[in-house]
């Protein structure tokens, strides 16, 4: 059951960190993040209310819950990307995304309003990570839950993760339900 758990947790597996960057690794990672908002039409295209209050995984966060945490996160990743822009290794703040997940403007707002801010947000967030200097990706801020400096490489990189991660928890879910 434990490995179960994982593998609906984790579709595509557990974030791998990698040691260094390139430019054809950053443009795959920037297309990565463009694509979010298409996967995610793509991924809820066609379901009805009780299949979106559905779990991606016992325990687990509704796929309503899963859209809204997605707009959440990728929105204090693009002001973590402009705050180590502007201001020299600036600490950020972080946030407990399983208490923001319970708010509720997850359960009040309705599903497409975070879809379309997911759109817009991609549009100008993909947009500053396309005409980032060479010297912009060594820049870095401090998250104090992990007690290290992360640089805008590493961070993009994570987040080209993300979006797929969370795609796929949807994508698997809708599969296992033949949906």
């Amino acid at each position: 059951m434990e490995d179960l758990q994982e593998k609906y947790s984790y579709p595509i597996g557990r974030l791998v960190p990698v040691e260094t960057y390139n430019e054809k690794l950053l443009t795959q990672w920037i297309r990565s993040i463009q694509s979010v908002p298409l996967l995610f039409d793509f991924c809820i295209e066609n379901l009805d209310e009780a299949q979106l209050n559905t779990p991606y995984r016992e325990g687990g966060w509704t796929i309503i819950q899963v859209i809204h945490h997605v707009a959440d996160s990728h929105m204090n990743a693009y002001i973590r990307l402009k705050l180590a822009l502007t201001e020299d290794r600036p600490t950020i703040k972080p946030y407990d995304e399983k208490l923001w997940a319970e708010l509720p403007d997850v359960t009040d707002v309705p599903l497409n309003v975070s879809i379309t801010l997911i759109h817009a947000l991609h549009r100008r967030w993909t947009s500053m990570l396309h005409q980032m200097k060479e010297e912009d990706w060594t820049r870095e801020y401090f998250h104090p839950g992990d007690q290290s400096y992360v640089p805008i490489w590493q961070m993009t990189h994570g987040y080209s993760w993300h979006g797929k991660h969370h795609a796929e928890q949807i994508l698997s879910l809708r599969k296992r339900m033949n949906w």
